[in-house]
């Protein structure tokens, strides 16, 4: 087993975090997609899920800048 490092750990965040953006992303999608009352506000809720992950890879890019410098 090697020894983590820092940018290692950053890309495998990273990567975990755009996966659930997407599929948080569809998932507003295809409860849009069912076009009644019920599925567009869950829609609402998994866009609203979907910018609070973007906002989270913005932050953890802030940190990693931050511990690179």
């Amino acid at each position: 087993m090697s020894v983590p490092i820092k940018s290692e750990m950053y890309s495998r965040l990273m990567e975990h975090l755009r996966k659930a953006q997407e599929d948080a992303a569809m998932l507003a999608h295809l409860n849009n997609a069912e076009g009644d009352g019920p599925g567009r506000v869950l829609a609402k809720g998994w866009l609203n899920v979907s910018e609070g992950l973007k906002h989270m890879q913005w932050a953890v890019t802030r940190l990693a800048k931050r511990s690179i410098q």
